[in-house]
Protein backbone atom coordinates (compact mmCIF):
# COMPACT_ATOMS: atom_id res chain seq x y z
CA UNK A 1 0.00 0.00 0.00
CA UNK A 2 1.12 3.87 -1.03
CA UNK A 3 1.00 6.61 1.82
CA UNK A 4 1.58 10.00 0.81
CA UNK A 5 2.64 11.65 3.87
CA UNK A 6 2.75 14.95 5.13
CA UNK A 7 5.06 16.25 7.60
CA UNK A 8 4.03 18.78 10.30
CA UNK A 9 7.37 20.33 11.38
CA UNK A 10 10.53 19.19 9.83
CA UNK A 11 12.94 19.91 13.56
CA UNK A 12 14.90 16.40 14.71
CA UNK A 13 12.03 13.96 14.88
CA UNK A 14 10.57 14.48 11.36
CA UNK A 15 13.76 14.71 9.60
CA UNK A 16 15.09 11.67 11.32
CA UNK A 17 12.13 9.99 9.76
CA UNK A 18 12.72 10.86 6.02
CA UNK A 19 16.09 9.47 6.94
CA UNK A 20 14.54 6.18 7.92
CA UNK A 21 12.45 5.92 5.36
CA UNK A 22 15.52 6.40 2.84
CA UNK A 23 17.11 3.57 4.85
CA UNK A 24 14.04 1.72 5.06
CA UNK A 25 12.55 1.82 1.76
CA UNK A 26 13.37 -1.37 0.13
CA UNK A 27 12.68 -3.38 3.18
CA UNK A 28 9.25 -1.87 4.07
CA UNK A 29 7.96 -2.65 0.65
CA UNK A 30 9.32 -6.47 0.35
CA UNK A 31 8.29 -7.15 4.44
CA UNK A 32 4.66 -5.37 4.23
CA UNK A 33 4.16 -4.23 0.76
CA UNK A 34 4.43 -0.49 1.68
CA UNK A 35 5.60 2.56 0.03
CA UNK A 36 6.16 6.04 2.35
CA UNK A 37 5.92 9.25 -0.18
CA UNK A 38 6.54 12.45 1.08
CA UNK A 39 4.38 14.55 -0.20
CA UNK A 40 4.40 18.09 1.99
CA UNK A 41 6.47 19.14 4.65
CA UNK A 42 5.69 22.69 6.62
CA UNK A 43 7.92 24.02 8.83
CA UNK A 44 8.15 27.36 10.69
CA UNK A 45 11.52 27.71 9.21
CA UNK A 46 10.74 27.49 5.26
CA UNK A 47 6.71 27.90 5.21
CA UNK A 48 5.09 25.20 3.59
CA UNK A 49 6.00 22.88 0.53
CA UNK A 50 4.55 20.34 -1.52
CA UNK A 51 4.25 18.51 -5.16
CA UNK A 52 1.40 15.59 -5.74
CA UNK A 53 3.74 13.57 -6.81
CA UNK A 54 6.35 13.33 -3.90
CA UNK A 55 9.14 15.81 -2.87
CA UNK A 56 12.86 15.00 -3.61
CA UNK A 57 13.44 12.55 -0.44
CA UNK A 58 17.18 13.62 -0.77
CA UNK A 59 17.21 17.47 -0.70
CA UNK A 60 14.75 17.58 1.86
CA UNK A 61 17.32 15.06 3.77
CA UNK A 62 19.60 18.12 2.64
CA UNK A 63 17.45 20.95 4.17
CA UNK A 64 19.30 21.23 7.40
CA UNK A 65 22.68 21.04 6.53
CA UNK A 66 21.90 23.83 4.05
CA UNK A 67 20.39 26.03 6.13
CA UNK A 68 16.24 25.43 5.29
CA UNK A 69 16.80 26.83 1.82
CA UNK A 70 14.55 24.93 0.05
CA UNK A 71 15.78 25.50 -3.53
CA UNK A 72 17.00 22.33 -4.62
CA UNK A 73 13.40 21.08 -3.17
CA UNK A 74 11.75 23.16 -5.20
CA UNK A 75 14.06 22.68 -8.14
CA UNK A 76 11.67 19.80 -9.03
CA UNK A 77 8.97 20.67 -11.74
CA UNK A 78 5.41 21.27 -9.96
CA UNK A 79 6.60 21.71 -6.62
CA UNK A 80 4.63 24.69 -4.15
CA UNK A 81 5.55 26.63 -1.81
CA UNK A 82 3.56 28.63 0.92
CA UNK A 83 4.38 30.34 3.96
CA UNK A 84 4.66 29.69 7.38
CA UNK A 85 1.04 30.68 9.11
CA UNK A 86 -0.68 28.60 11.23
CA UNK A 87 -3.68 28.74 8.45
CA UNK A 88 -1.30 27.78 5.44
CA UNK A 89 -0.33 24.88 7.64
CA UNK A 90 -3.73 23.86 8.06
CA UNK A 91 -4.43 24.15 4.25
CA UNK A 92 -2.13 22.25 3.46
CA UNK A 93 -3.00 19.55 5.61
CA UNK A 94 -5.74 19.13 3.63
CA UNK A 95 -4.77 18.65 0.35
CA UNK A 96 -6.05 15.88 -1.67
CA UNK A 97 -1.80 14.60 -2.05
CA UNK A 98 -2.42 13.86 1.84
CA UNK A 99 -3.02 10.31 3.50
CA UNK A 100 -1.15 10.84 6.67
CA UNK A 101 -0.46 13.53 8.86
CA UNK A 102 2.92 12.90 10.67
CA UNK A 103 2.64 15.93 13.44
CA UNK A 104 5.83 16.46 15.15
CA UNK A 105 5.66 20.46 16.13
CA UNK A 106 6.58 21.97 19.48
CA UNK A 107 3.38 21.94 21.88
CA UNK A 108 2.26 24.52 24.79
CA UNK A 109 1.84 22.01 27.64
CA UNK A 110 -1.26 23.94 28.94
CA UNK A 111 -3.29 24.38 25.50
CA UNK A 112 -2.01 21.83 23.43
CA UNK A 113 -1.44 24.09 20.38
CA UNK A 114 -0.53 24.50 17.55
CA UNK A 115 -0.12 20.78 17.68
CA UNK A 116 -3.62 20.41 18.77
CA UNK A 117 -5.25 22.60 15.91
CA UNK A 118 -2.83 20.19 13.43
CA UNK A 119 -4.33 17.35 14.96
CA UNK A 120 -8.48 18.16 14.67
CA UNK A 121 -7.63 19.59 11.06
CA UNK A 122 -6.43 16.26 10.03
CA UNK A 123 -8.76 14.12 11.18
CA UNK A 124 -11.88 16.38 10.10
CA UNK A 125 -9.98 16.51 6.70
CA UNK A 126 -10.40 12.21 6.59
CA UNK A 127 -6.57 11.85 7.01
CA UNK A 128 -4.91 9.60 8.69
CA UNK A 129 -2.73 11.13 12.04
CA UNK A 130 0.39 9.97 13.45
CA UNK A 131 1.72 12.60 16.46
CA UNK A 132 4.93 11.91 19.07
CA UNK A 133 3.23 15.27 20.32
CA UNK A 134 2.32 14.59 24.29
CA UNK A 135 -0.55 17.89 24.42
CA UNK A 136 -2.99 17.04 22.27
CA UNK A 137 -3.60 13.84 23.75
CA UNK A 138 -3.03 14.63 26.98
CA UNK A 139 -5.67 17.28 26.64
CA UNK A 140 -7.86 16.34 24.18
CA UNK A 141 -7.24 12.93 23.69
CA UNK A 142 -10.65 11.46 24.07
CA UNK A 143 -11.86 14.06 21.32
CA UNK A 144 -9.36 13.21 19.02
CA UNK A 145 -10.33 9.75 19.50
CA UNK A 146 -13.65 10.16 18.72
CA UNK A 147 -13.35 12.26 16.16
CA UNK A 148 -10.91 9.78 14.30
CA UNK A 149 -13.83 7.11 14.70
CA UNK A 150 -16.18 9.25 13.14
CA UNK A 151 -14.28 9.93 10.06
CA UNK A 152 -13.25 6.40 9.51
CA UNK A 153 -9.70 7.19 10.20
CA UNK A 154 -6.92 5.76 12.13
CA UNK A 155 -5.09 7.71 15.58
CA UNK A 156 -1.50 7.02 17.00
CA UNK A 157 0.60 7.80 18.96
CA UNK A 158 3.24 5.09 20.34
CA UNK A 159 5.98 7.38 20.34
CA UNK A 160 4.22 10.15 22.77
CA UNK A 161 5.18 8.57 26.30
CA UNK A 162 8.17 6.69 25.81
CA UNK A 163 9.70 7.87 22.49
CA UNK A 164 10.51 4.72 20.54
CA UNK A 165 10.64 2.15 23.21
CA UNK A 166 7.07 0.89 22.64
CA UNK A 167 4.60 1.20 25.83
CA UNK A 168 1.12 2.06 24.62
CA UNK A 169 1.56 -1.18 22.02
CA UNK A 170 2.25 -3.27 24.90
CA UNK A 171 -0.67 -1.94 26.59
CA UNK A 172 -3.11 -3.30 23.42
CA UNK A 173 -1.12 -6.31 22.27
CA UNK A 174 0.97 -8.38 24.67
CA UNK A 175 -0.63 -7.35 28.46
CA UNK A 176 -3.59 -7.76 27.10
CA UNK A 177 -5.36 -11.05 29.72
CA UNK A 178 -3.51 -8.90 33.08
CA UNK A 179 -5.52 -6.44 35.07
CA UNK A 180 -2.99 -3.53 35.62
CA UNK A 181 -3.36 -1.87 38.91
CA UNK A 182 -0.68 0.92 38.71
CA UNK A 183 2.54 2.01 36.96
CA UNK A 184 5.31 4.15 38.16
CA UNK A 185 8.55 5.12 35.69
CA UNK A 186 11.05 7.36 34.92
CA UNK A 187 9.59 9.32 32.01
CA UNK A 188 11.74 12.14 31.12
CA UNK A 189 14.51 11.17 29.04
CA UNK A 190 15.78 15.00 29.71
CA UNK A 191 16.23 14.42 33.68
CA UNK A 192 16.99 11.39 34.07
CA UNK A 193 20.44 12.30 31.87
CA UNK A 194 20.66 15.75 33.87
CA UNK A 195 20.55 13.67 37.64
CA UNK A 196 23.21 10.78 35.83
CA UNK A 197 25.76 13.80 35.01
CA UNK A 198 25.11 15.42 38.39
CA UNK A 199 26.00 12.47 40.19
CA UNK A 200 29.44 11.82 38.41
CA UNK A 201 29.83 15.31 38.95
CA UNK A 202 28.31 17.88 36.35
CA UNK A 203 26.73 20.82 37.71
CA UNK A 204 23.09 21.24 36.59
CA UNK A 205 23.68 24.07 34.42
CA UNK A 206 26.35 22.06 32.74
CA UNK A 207 24.55 18.91 32.52
CA UNK A 208 21.17 20.78 30.88
CA UNK A 209 23.28 22.56 27.93
CA UNK A 210 25.03 18.84 27.43
CA UNK A 211 21.68 17.70 27.49
CA UNK A 212 20.51 20.44 24.53
CA UNK A 213 23.71 20.05 22.79
CA UNK A 214 22.89 16.21 22.60
CA UNK A 215 19.50 16.04 21.11
CA UNK A 216 17.73 15.42 24.25
CA UNK A 217 16.53 19.01 25.73
CA UNK A 218 14.73 22.09 24.16
CA UNK A 219 16.16 25.31 24.06
CA UNK A 220 13.94 26.06 26.85
CA UNK A 221 14.30 23.09 29.77
CA UNK A 222 11.22 24.53 31.41
CA UNK A 223 8.92 21.84 30.22
CA UNK A 224 11.15 19.35 30.87
CA UNK A 225 13.34 19.54 34.82
CA UNK A 226 9.84 21.05 36.21
CA UNK A 227 7.95 17.82 35.34
CA UNK A 228 5.35 19.57 32.93
CA UNK A 229 6.49 16.81 30.21
CA UNK A 230 6.08 14.30 32.52
CA UNK A 231 2.90 15.43 33.73
CA UNK A 232 1.20 14.93 30.42
CA UNK A 233 2.45 11.03 30.12
CA UNK A 234 1.29 10.41 33.22
CA UNK A 235 -1.81 11.16 31.74
CA UNK A 236 -1.70 9.83 28.49
CA UNK A 237 -1.11 6.40 30.42
CA UNK A 238 -3.33 6.67 32.79
CA UNK A 239 -6.02 7.48 30.04
CA UNK A 240 -4.42 4.41 27.77
CA UNK A 241 -4.94 1.66 31.26
CA UNK A 242 -8.49 2.45 32.73
CA UNK A 243 -10.12 5.35 30.32
CA UNK A 244 -10.97 7.41 33.23
CA UNK A 245 -10.64 11.10 31.06
CA UNK A 246 -7.99 12.07 33.46
CA UNK A 247 -6.66 15.55 32.86
CA UNK A 248 -3.28 16.48 33.33
CA UNK A 249 -4.05 19.46 35.92
CA UNK A 250 -5.57 16.63 38.21
CA UNK A 251 -1.70 15.14 38.55
CA UNK A 252 0.26 16.41 41.14
CA UNK A 253 3.12 17.90 39.78
CA UNK A 254 6.60 18.81 40.95
CA UNK A 255 10.24 18.74 39.11
CA UNK A 256 13.80 18.89 39.99
CA UNK A 257 15.05 22.32 40.01
CA UNK A 258 14.54 21.91 43.92
CA UNK A 259 17.14 19.64 44.92
CA UNK A 260 20.39 20.43 44.78
CA UNK A 261 23.43 19.15 43.69
CA UNK A 262 24.73 18.12 47.24
CA UNK A 263 21.51 16.00 47.48
CA UNK A 264 22.05 14.22 44.34
CA UNK A 265 25.85 13.11 45.29
CA UNK A 266 24.99 12.21 48.90
CA UNK A 267 22.37 10.31 48.08
CA UNK A 268 24.56 8.49 45.46
CA UNK A 269 27.48 7.79 47.91
CA UNK A 270 24.43 6.00 50.26
CA UNK A 271 23.26 3.57 47.97
CA UNK A 272 20.36 5.96 46.58
CA UNK A 273 19.67 7.59 43.61
CA UNK A 274 17.07 10.97 42.88
CA UNK A 275 14.61 10.21 40.27
CA UNK A 276 11.51 12.27 38.26
CA UNK A 277 8.95 9.78 39.09
CA UNK A 278 5.64 9.62 37.42
CA UNK A 279 2.89 7.78 38.85
CA UNK A 280 -0.73 6.36 38.12
CA UNK A 281 -2.27 4.23 40.50
CA UNK A 282 -6.40 3.14 40.54
CA UNK A 283 -7.70 3.12 44.01
CA UNK A 284 -10.58 0.62 44.78
CA UNK A 285 -13.56 3.04 44.30
CA UNK A 286 -11.81 3.22 40.61
CA UNK A 287 -10.99 6.75 40.99
CA UNK A 288 -7.25 7.06 39.78
CA UNK A 289 -4.18 9.08 41.69
CA UNK A 290 -1.25 10.58 39.31
CA UNK A 291 1.66 12.40 40.93
CA UNK A 292 5.01 13.35 39.25
CA UNK A 293 8.18 14.40 41.37
CA UNK A 294 11.61 13.45 42.52
CA UNK A 295 11.98 10.60 44.58
CA UNK A 296 15.40 9.04 45.97
CA UNK A 297 15.40 5.37 44.94
CA UNK A 298 17.57 2.18 46.17
CA UNK A 299 20.06 1.21 43.34
CA UNK A 300 18.30 -1.94 43.95
CA UNK A 301 14.66 -0.34 41.83
CA UNK A 302 14.68 -1.88 38.32
CA UNK A 303 13.76 1.34 37.14
CA UNK A 304 17.51 2.24 37.79
CA UNK A 305 18.40 0.22 35.05
CA UNK A 306 17.28 3.38 32.78
CA UNK A 307 20.51 5.08 32.03
CA UNK A 308 21.66 8.32 30.67
CA UNK A 309 18.35 9.32 28.32
CA UNK A 310 16.51 5.80 28.58
CA UNK A 311 13.41 5.53 30.22
CA UNK A 312 11.95 2.92 32.09
CA UNK A 313 8.12 1.93 33.48
CA UNK A 314 6.63 -0.75 36.00
CA UNK A 315 3.47 -1.92 35.70
CA UNK A 316 1.32 -3.26 38.88
CA UNK A 317 -0.05 -6.25 37.57
CA UNK A 318 -2.24 -9.53 39.01
CA UNK A 319 -0.74 -11.93 36.56
CA UNK A 320 2.75 -11.20 35.66
CA UNK A 321 3.61 -9.22 39.47
CA UNK A 322 5.79 -6.04 38.56
CA UNK A 323 7.14 -5.92 35.08
CA UNK A 324 9.43 -3.05 34.22
CA UNK A 325 9.76 -2.23 30.31
CA UNK A 326 13.16 -0.13 29.87
CA UNK A 327 14.33 1.41 26.50
CA UNK A 328 15.15 5.12 24.72
CA UNK A 329 13.56 7.68 26.03
CA UNK A 330 14.72 10.29 24.01
CA UNK A 331 16.64 11.14 20.59
CA UNK A 332 15.50 12.10 16.77
CA UNK A 333 15.78 8.76 15.31
CA UNK A 334 14.38 6.64 18.48
CA UNK A 335 11.62 9.06 18.07
CA UNK A 336 11.37 8.45 14.40
CA UNK A 337 11.50 5.04 15.11
CA UNK A 338 8.21 5.04 16.71
CA UNK A 339 6.38 6.96 13.86
CA UNK A 340 7.72 4.37 11.69
CA UNK A 341 6.56 1.68 13.65
CA UNK A 342 3.31 3.59 13.69
CA UNK A 343 2.92 3.32 10.01
CA UNK A 344 3.50 0.05 9.72
CA UNK A 345 0.68 -0.35 12.29
CA UNK A 346 -1.50 1.87 10.14
CA UNK A 347 -0.69 -0.45 6.97
CA UNK A 348 -1.48 -3.94 9.27
CA UNK A 349 -4.86 -1.97 9.87
CA UNK A 350 -5.87 -0.98 7.04
CA UNK A 351 -5.21 -4.15 5.16
CA UNK A 352 -7.65 -5.92 7.22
Amino acid sequence: MKFNLALIGFGGVNHGLAEVIRQKQAMLADRYGMTLNITAVSDMRFGTIWHEDGLDLDALIALPAKGYAVDDVLAKAGTQRGGASLAETLSMIQLNCVDVVLEATFTNPQTGEPALSHCRTALSAGKHLITTNKGPLALAGHALQSLASEMGVQFLFEGTVMSGTPVLRQLDVTLRGCDISGFRGILNGTCNFVLSQVEAGASFADAIREAQQLGYAEADPTADVEGWDVQLKVAILANALWGNGMKPAEIAREGITGLSEQQVREARAEGYAWRLIGEGRQQADGSINGTVGPQKLPLTDPLLAAHGANNAVTFTTDLLGAMTVSGPGAGRHETAFAMLSDLIDLNDRIKK
